[in-house]
């Protein structure tokens, strides 16, 4: 009995560190709340709440994940951020290149419904790579690109995302457009628009602000923004080669 017992115990073991080592990330990569728990996260591509409609690949938890320089880096920017009772809100990290083919095959199965246009109301889904919306070999897989926004942690922020609304398109004045409890940057998250152009003349004086504020902050710690997309930013120097490691849920 004792024998048996000991196979036992030695065999739970395995089962442990392989779990374990499952769940681990590759070198240089951390889960963003190891770093700084505070920052909020709404990984839209671990859920349906984004243009394609449904999880992507490879995202098997809604978790941001970067490279660890870039997770110090964001949590000064959270320090900063933390005295004017603001808050970074993490739309998308580390993306594995496998999401990115996802996103290939997505735009070319002939047709867009209703959910989907929301998104990119006046370019044709077929368009969206030519015109440098999406890539096939993205710097997110780097692991050095994000997606973020600011939270007025003085707001209310409680309205959330509804499948079943028919929400008016990410070009939309924010009360119709679909709820991100953000600050209003004038666009929602992933408008493939002109208006979503971080410099874009037709919006508000308020909304052309809160802009400025994201990148400023941003740029104080080394983070470039991409013209095309108020919500995109990379740190210059912290990439390298892309990844595709499916995201795991973070263990406690």
């Amino acid at each position: 009995m004792r024998f048996i017992k000991s196979i036992l115990i030695a065999l739970l073991a395995i089962s442990s560190i392989s779990s374990a080592h499952a769940q681990s990330l590759p070198g240089g990569f951390v889960y963003l709340r190891d770093i700084v728990p505070s920052i909020i996260q709404d990984i839209r591509y671990a859920t349906a709440n984004n243009f394609v409609g449904r999880p992507l690949a490879g995202y098997n938890a809604g978790e941001c994940v970067v490279k660890r320089e870039v997770g110090l880096r964001l949590k000064a920017v959270q320090q900063e951020l933390a005295a004017q009772d603001l808050s970074l809100k993490m739309f998308d990290c580390y993306r594995p290149a496998r999401a990115s083919l996802d996103m290939v095959k997505w735009s070319q199965n002939g047709h867009e419904s209703a959910a989907e246009r929301r998104y990119n109301p006046k370019i044709p889904k077929t368009e969206l790579f030519r015109l440098g919306y999406i890539a096939s070999r993205s710097q997110h897989s780097t692991g050095a690109a994000l997606d973020l926004t600011l939270v007025d942690l003085k707001a209310d922020n409680s309205a959330k995302y509804d499948p079943s609304r028919a929400y008016a398109d990410c070009t939309a004045p924010v009360k119709v457009r679909a709820p991100e409890g953000s600050v209003d940057m004038g666009t929602g998250y992933d408008c493939t628009d002109a208006k979503g152009h971080t410099a874009a003349p037709a919006i508000t004086s308020e909304q052309r602000v809160w802009r400025r504020r994201l990148v400023a902050a941003m740029a104080r710690q080394g983070f470039v923004n991409y013209s095309k997309e108020w919500w995109h930013f990379s740190l210059p120097g912290a990439g390298g080669a892309a990844y595709d490691f499916p995201i795991q849920p973070r263990r406690n």
